[in-house]
């Protein structure tokens, strides 16, 4: 694995403005929105109208009869193409239309293609569709024994290394259950003095990502180039080249910019159906989502998590049981990684000996799950530090004194065995006590406007094993073009790239260039996700740019000048070919050494490369009278090792503790018997500016990564641990009222308040 090294100091640390910054703020970046291409159709689909229905019957004449529309499609005719048209990156069990029976509502049944997109959104009305309505699972812990089977024929996907154990639990809804063992659990509540036990319960949101999904597939002879919203294009050329079985220098994925993603647009979407319905027609197909369909596409886990604590009378926690229940909906999507990798860290940031975990990953007739920032940890924090408050004041202990007193620190094993490096849990906590003036007077006002603190912190690992490689190109002049398969979406990825090459380079970042995903010309990048970018990507940056700089060293020796800082990089190539010609290509590659849970027990002694570390902490008002409450002061502080652009991390902090402050407080999908009752704006609320904290304070704590690039290591998703007990917390702390169930309305409040009075 790389350590740090030392390098020209210069761009690495500054907080250099985007580098597509004017792009965006003129119009002129790039997105697939804009694209059109020659003779292109449009899709628009038919969805179901029921949870879980078989398909009897697909009228589609009228649809076909009505002027303006090219063809119409149904999943029997993707299957003449290709026989088994399902995909996904744990399962294959996602048909591009669906076949013999919906398991969701919303999921798509049959398409129209045409020129004109209102052409095709009418004739898709026109379809008719006849179901024979069966009983649906919607509860993720009822999924466990219920007698509706969501699918009864399980394939795993195989193609990733940390899954390629997954099998599923047949005639079950089971996709995956993750166990860890460590220690004696059983003897730690038998000799504990106390034994705290509580339920917790997440509810079902969506990304939204103000870009909707979209993908273009244009066939070319016997090529295909797909144009897509895409944070994972190696994937998605690898993933339609097996289902067309080709090989994958037939398929080209190009990905411009992107409007945000958040998890949304992983793996495959929208881009095998448009790959089908370009090969069945022979011309462009573009598929554009609307608001309302990204809720049916892909949304977050709902989820139950069950923890039981063993403690002793002076606050040492010495067992903990956790048992967690991710609602997959109808399609597995990433879900089993989501359940293995996030569930392995229910039990918290606590130095905790024995330990039992089970977490499982669960089919139901509600929209797919997949990863949404924070890939499962924001479910997992919520539950167990609201649990580590209601401990503290069950013992009369301060919550403060008792996270001090339990906290994991540095060379201390985690659950899985493996020890913490490099995580300033700790450094971390004492911040935001710091910033909140813990130990001082608060003031708690008075008569029915009641006030309160709360903190809470939490840690992540990374997803592991993974690829990133990237290639560095110093041309005749002496200008570098960066390549690589990291997809910016709003997080600044390009820059802080750009960053790392220029400082072993010693160029100036604003010099260097960027190429956005094309997996033609841009190398493997296994997905632009779980913060990984940072560090996976970067080290391949850093080695891509160690190697062009290696050569130009030997180029430099070759003719006679081996004190080539004498020299630019253009100086080099013109003595070299007497005129400004030729090029260096730098080559890097990362992959992270990583250790499989052992079969059994779970345990690992090197389950990550890197932990991420984030924290908040809040202060509430709350009404007596009506439960509403308001959050006067947010305060985020993680642990990202070295900031490779503070300001670019500022905005990472703020945007994933108001992300999660909008699942905390507002946002839900509400399902009636499974149908979904408010998939737009108008009736799913996310956060406005009128809505948000009054005062919010983002803080760096000082760190290093040592094994990472320059020190550093990803915060994409640091800030979204702590947001929502920490609010939880501060209610507690003001009002009394322990609300366990997400989201904290002003009506959970009031009706908490007037159970209160009445016991």
């Amino acid at each position: 694995m790389t350590v740090e090294r030392t390098m020209p100091a210069g761009q690495v640390g500054r907080s250099v403005k985007r580098l597509e910054a004017r792009k965006k703020v003129s119009g002129r970046a790039e997105y697939v929105h804009n694209i059109v291409a020659p003779g292109m159709l449009h899709v628009k689909v038919l969805r179901g109208v029921h949870a879980h229905a078989r398909i009897k019957s697909i009228d589609t004449s009228a649809a076909k009869a009505m002027p303006g529309v090219f063809a119409v499609f149904t999943g029997e005719d993707i299957r003449a193409l290709v026989a088994e048209p399902y995909f996904g990156p744990a399962f294959h069990d996602q048909p591009a239309l669906a076949l013999d029976k919906v398991r969701h509502f919303g999921e798509p049944v049959a398409a129209v293609v045409a020129e004109d997109p209102y052409v095709a959104a009418e004739a898709a009305r026109a379809i008719a569709c006849e179901y024979e309505e069966l009983e649906a699972v919607l509860d993720e812990v009822e999924a466990m024994t219920s007698p509706v089977i969501v699918h009864e024929v399980l394939k795993p996907a195989g193609m990733f290394p940390d899954l390629k154990h997954l099998q599923g639990k047949r005639h079950t809804n089971i996709a995956l259950d993750y166990q860890l063992r460590r220690g004696d659990v059983d003897a730690a509540f038998a000799a504990a003095d106390h034994v705290f036990e509580h339920e917790f319960h997440t509810q079902q949101v969506m990304h939204t990502p103000l870009e909707p999904m979209v993908s273009l597939a244009i066939p070319d002879g016997d090529n295909l180039t797909i144009h897509t919203a895409s944070q994972s294009p190696s994937f998605v050329r690898i993933e339609i080249a097996r289902l067309l079985g080709w090989p994958e220098n037939r398929v080209r994925v190009k990905v411009p910019h992107l409007g945000g993603g958040f998890g949304a647009k992983l793996y495959i979407k929208l881009e095998a159906l448009v790959a089908f319905l370009a090969l069945l027609t022979r011309r462009p197909v573009k598929w554009s989502l609307t608001m309302e369909e990204q809720f049916y596409t892909i949304t977050k886990h709902a989820s139950t998590f069950r923890v039981k604590s063993a403690v002793t009378n002076d606050g040492r926690v010495t067992g903990r049981r956790c048992e967690v229940f991710w609602n997959g909906g109808a399609y597995a999507d990433i879900g089993p990684r989501v359940t293995q990798k996030s569930g392995f860290t229910a039990p918290g940031p606590y130095d905790i000996e024995n330990v039992s975990i089970d977490s499982y990953a669960l089919y139901t007739n509600r929209p797919p799950a997949g990863a949404l920032r924070g890939f499962g940890i924001p479910q997992l924090v919520w539950a167990y530090e609201s649990h580590t408050d209601m401990i503290a004041r069950g013992l009369g202990i301060d919550p403060l004194e008792f996270r001090r007193k339990n906290i994991l620190r540095e060379g201390r094993p985690q659950a899985t065995g493996t020890k913490l490096r490099d995580a300033e849990i700790s450094g971390v906590l004492e911040k935001l006590a710091e910033r909140l003036e813990w130990s001082k007077p608060f003031d708690r006002g008075t008569g029915t406007i009641r006030r309160g603190r709360g903190i809470a912190v939490g840690f992540k690992a990374s997803i592991a094993p993974t690829t990133s490689m990237a290639i560095v190109n110093i041309g005749g002049d002496g200008s570098a073009t960066l390549s690589m398969s990291t997809v910016d979406m709003g997080q600044g990825s390009d820059t802080a790239m750009a960053q790392i090459a220029a400082e072993v380079l010693n160029l100036e970042t604003e010099k260097i260039r960027v190429v956005h995903p094309d997996t033609d010309t841009t190398p493997y990048d296994m997905a632009t996700l779980g913060s990984r970018s940072t560090f996976h990507m970067g080290h391949a940056v850093l080695r891509a740019a160690e190697h062009a700089r290696a050569q130009l060293a030997e180029m430099a020796a070759s003719l006679g000048t081996p004190d080539g800082s004498n020299y630019s990089f253009a100086d080099l190539f013109k003595k070299k070919y007497g005129m400004q010609a030729g090029n260096v290509v730098g080559v890097g590659s990362f992959i992270p050494d990583y250790a499989s849970p052992a079969r059994g027990t779970g345990l690992s002694d090197n389950i990550t490369p890197f932990w991420m570390v984030g924290g908040t902490g809040v202060e509430v008002e709350v009404d007596t009278e009506t439960g509403r409450f308001d959050v006067l002061r947010m305060i985020n502080a993680a642990d990202l090792g070295r900031p490779l652009n503070p300001a670019i991390v500022e905005t990472q902090l703020s945007g994933g503790a108001l992300m999660q402050y909008g699942f905390t407080r507002f946002e839900e999908m509400t399902f009636d018997n499974g149908v979904l009752l408010n998939p737009s704006f108008a009736d799913y609320k996310i956060p406005g500016f009128n809505d948000i904290p009054r005062d919010i304070e983002n803080h760096i704590v000082e760190a290093r990564q040592k094994s990472g690039p320059f020190g550093a290591k990803g915060v994409g998703e640091s800030a979204t641990f702590g947001v929502s007990p920490a609010i939880a917390n501060a209610i507690h702390d003001a009002v009394g009222v322990r609300l366990t169930s997400l989201p904290i309305t002003p009506e959970a409040v009031f009706n908490a308040l007037r159970a209160m009075e009445k016991e």
